[in-house]
């Protein structure tokens, strides 16, 4: 019944370095430490705050060190361009009102107003007169604008004013995160000392360091700049949206590196102009920058598309010639667990997202007294923005300008082209230095078993497996250093807690169930990436698998199975990063990967004449069917429904969403109206309301036993299924000009279904239900669908 063990070599990596408070430990890479046999031992800070009650005169001492700057405290030698003195916001806010890109924006603003004006006789009809007129409002004009623009730049830019302040707010934030994530930040030691290197010779050369992290947690950006701090690194600007501009708060975080930007830009071209400004003020001058590629942070635990906003203008400062090159350090932020995630949830299920708050963020879970492990923060290896741009444009033909001529403008296309490599080449990045926490682990065994629950001898047999999987696909896995999985799983339940992993008692073995499957979810998607490929290719093979009978029924063909890879893939390319090799190639290695694993068997045979229908082996030979390997089979099939596991509530989520399409057929008009565009088929539906509806009849199918994962409603999964549709030309979408309305959508024409003339139901026929029916041919068989059938 036990799977192959799989022999992958176990490189051994560089120590890793705890930050704990003052403590920096040295432990071996990828250390977990093992909970503690007496509380007294564990390193925990919320005994160290409250040593005021018991020992006032050591917590003052403590105080009055981060005060002073004892030390490394001080942070007066950093390794970057000058922070923290007094004049540096005013400093900033010339040096970007300076900028010509700004002072053109500006004149060309006013000249516009002034010829508005005179058009509607403003200025009256004397030549002489008019031209003194409109000189005059010029300079007005220009000056008010010189004035706004300096409100909003004072408004923007971080202050790095005070090195009290951030030696204050280094202890604070150390005492308040140390409290929930009670085993501190830890990181490598070999990326620090490549980070320190990288962050010197950047400094000689009066380059940015721009920090792209991925985005889970308001804890990202406090965790980073602790280590920049603690390690004598240039603390980055933050670019944070102005919703975290909130009283106390607002001014702390904007002292402490962030600055704030709007949520959208709209038409503002002054504004838009103004970061832009600032983007390269920063760049031209060295300062460090960081912002999140994801844009926001992810709800589902899984990396999310990237967005461009800022990365476009901080690729425009590189590409235009206006800065000089910029290092890139893309960063993977891993959590034993998240301080938010309930509210993540809370939002996924459709309710309206709060507003940011304080104390609502600091009371999240009782966060001020939770032991929520540690923090995992990994920096991938920094690279030049600069020969990133050189590379991509020597591969790509653009006619528009050599491959050397930087300063040269692109083609709409190209640029746009490169922006989206740029994002996803960062993403690549972040997936291939992250580290699988335990909880990830122990989330993902838990939602890829049959049954209700799990022995616990079973769960440490597939968190072994699992962990041997993760190291054989390039993964890191949290080394458990000597101690046993057993050990280590019982650090991660406790970690969980019995909300989300119930434990059953009076058994002769102990069990463990999942209470809250939906939160679980996002310590299962946070491992999907490594599996990406498999999981596609096991879900094409479910759609003959499903039907039950011998091996041979169950085989499928190799032209079956790339049609359904490929049309998986393409459903999910929003939601997925896959391997830039391209569809041949990748299913080519995952077949072989997975019958050297044994879980599926291959049949071959001799080259064919028209070798694009299939693909070979090392052997030469071409591999025509797929089925399972008699070892999968007499296992219980857990490999291969590990991996349908993994993408099964998303395929669920797709087909939900494709479902509620139908909703959208038009009735048959009675009498047929004399205008077309007063057609039933020319109406246009909210989409936020359609997109909630969809949400409605996902949750009423999954009550009714006709949805098996209630994670399948959730709504950001909807919102990309949206997006796949539109792009796919399935539903046209009318934009909003108004940011506070919705858009509005219908069905395109020939996606549109036909009605029955008699009782006007809806046909089971047309393009929309062939493709809902694909989808549904690799759902998980449930109630009246083992055939596949909607």
């Amino acid at each position: 019944m036990s799977p192959a063990k799989i022999d992958a070599p176990h490189q051994p990596s560089a120590p890793d370095l705890d930050i704990l408070g003052d403590q920096v430990t040295i432990h071996p890479g990828g250390y977990v430490e093992p909970p503690p046999q007496n509380d007294v031992s564990e390193r925990n800070l919320v005994d160290d705050m409250a040593r005021f009650r018991t020992s006032p005169l050591d917590f003052l001492r403590e105080v009055s060190l981060h005060v002073s700057g004892t030390g490394w405290r001080a942070y007066d030698e950093v390794i970057g361009q000058p922070i923290y003195y007094r004049g540096f916001s005013e400093n900033m806010i010339a040096a970007v009102l300076r900028t010509p890109m700004l002072q053109q924006r500006i004149q060309e603003l006013a000249d516009r107003r002034v010829d508005v004006e005179e058009s509607q006789g403003l200025f009256g009809q004397g030549s002489a007169e008019e031209a003194k007129r409109r000189a005059l409002r010029r300079v007005e004009i220009v000056k008010s604008l010189q004035e706004v623009a300096a409100t909003l730049t004072d408004s923007m830019i971080c202050k790095f004013e005070s090195k009290r302040f951030i030696r204050g707010a280094y202890y604070l934030c150390t005492q308040l995160l140390t409290r929930a994530y009670h085993q501190g930040i830890h990181i490598s030691s070999e990326e620090v000392l490549r980070l320190r290197s990288v962050a010197e010779t950047a400094a000689k050369k009066k380059h940015s360091i721009i920090f792209l992290p991925c985005h889970r947690s308001h804890v990202d950006y406090v965790s980073l700049q602790l280590i920049c701090y603690r390690l004598g690194i240039a603390l980055p600007t933050v670019v944070a949206g102005d919703n975290l501009k909130m009283p106390v708060l607002g001014a702390f975080l904007q002292n402490a590196g962030a600055m704030w930007i709007r949520r959208s830009f709209g038409n503002d071209a002054l504004y838009t102009t103004l970061v832009q400004s600032y983007m390269d003020t920063l760049l031209q001058n060295g300062f460090n920058v960081e912002c999140f590629i994801e844009g926001g942070r992810s709800r589902t635990g899984k990396l999310l598309s990237p967005k461009f906003g800022i990365l476009s203008f901080l690729l425009d400062s590189v590409l235009s010639g206006r800065v000089d090159d910029a290092i890139i350090c893309p960063v993977s932020t891993q959590y034993d667990k998240v301080i938010e995630t309930e509210s993540y949830i809370s939002e996924l299920l459709g309710q309206p997202k709060p507003q940011e708050n304080l104390m609502d963020f600091l009371s999240a879970s009782s966060v001020l007294s939770l032991k929520l492990g540690r923090v995992d923060v990994r920096f991938h290896e920094p690279w030049s923005l600069r020969n990133f741009i050189t590379e991509q444009r020597a591969r790509v033909n653009d006619n528009t300008a050599p491959a050397s001529a930087l300063s040269n403008p692109l083609s709409p296309e190209s640029r746009v082209r490169l922006l989206r490599t740029l994002g996803y080449r960062v993403l690549s990045d972040i997936n291939a230095v992250s580290v699988v926490m335990p909880t990830a682990l122990i989330g993902t065994v838990l939602l890829t078993l049959r049954g209700r629950g799990v022995g616990k001898s079973e769960l440490i047999r597939r968190v072994d497996w699992l962990s041997d999987r993760v190291r054989a696909k390039g993964g890191r896995v949290a080394h458990f250093a000597g101690a046993p999985t057993s050990t280590i799983i019982e650090r991660g339940l406790d970690v969980l807690g019995p909300e989300l992993v119930g434990t059953i008692e009076n058994l002769p073995e102990t069990t463990y169930c999942a209470v809250d499957r939906f939160q679980l979810s996002f310590y299962r998607n946070m491992t999907i990436h490594l599996f990406i490929s498999e999981a596609l290719v096991c879900a094409a093979m479910y759609t003959k698998v499903k039907q039950g009978g011998g091996p041979d029924n169950q085989r499928i063909s190799f032209n079956e199975l790339r049609e359904q890879v490929g049309f998986l893939s393409s459903i999910f390319r929003g939601e997925f990063i896959y391997p830039t090799a391209g569809l041949l190639p990748n299913l080519q290695r995952t077949l072989l990967g997975l019958e050297s694993d044994q879980v599926i068997t291959l049949t071959r045979s001799k080259p064919l004449d028209e070798p694009q229908t299939t693909t070979t082996d090392s052997s030469n030979l071409t591999i025509t069917s797929i089925a399972l390997s008699p070892t999968e089979r007499s296992s219980g099939r857990e490999n291969f429904d590990f991996y349908n596991f993994l993408l099964w509530p998303f395929i669920e989520s797709t087909w939900l969403a494709s479902v509620s399409l139908m909703c959208l057929t038009p009735p048959i008009p009675t009498p047929a109206p004399l205008n077309p565009e007063h057609s039933p088929k020319n109406i246009y539906l909210d989409l936020r309301k359609t997109q909630s509806t969809a949400q409605l009849l996902g949750k009423t199918l999954y009550h009714q036993g006709d949805l098996s994962y209630f994670e399948a409603v959730n709504q950001e999964t909807l919102k990309n299924a949206f997006q796949l549709f539109e792009e796919e030309g399935m539903i046209l979408v009318r934009r909003s000009t108004n940011s506070k309305s919705s858009s509005a959508i219908r069905l395109a024409d020939d996606w549109t279904p036909r009605r029955d003339n008699g009782d006007g139901s809806v046909r089971p026929e047309g393009r929309l239900w062939d493709f809902i029916e694909k989808i549904a041919s690799s759902r998980r068989e449930g109630k009246n669908r083992r055939d596949g059938a909607t």
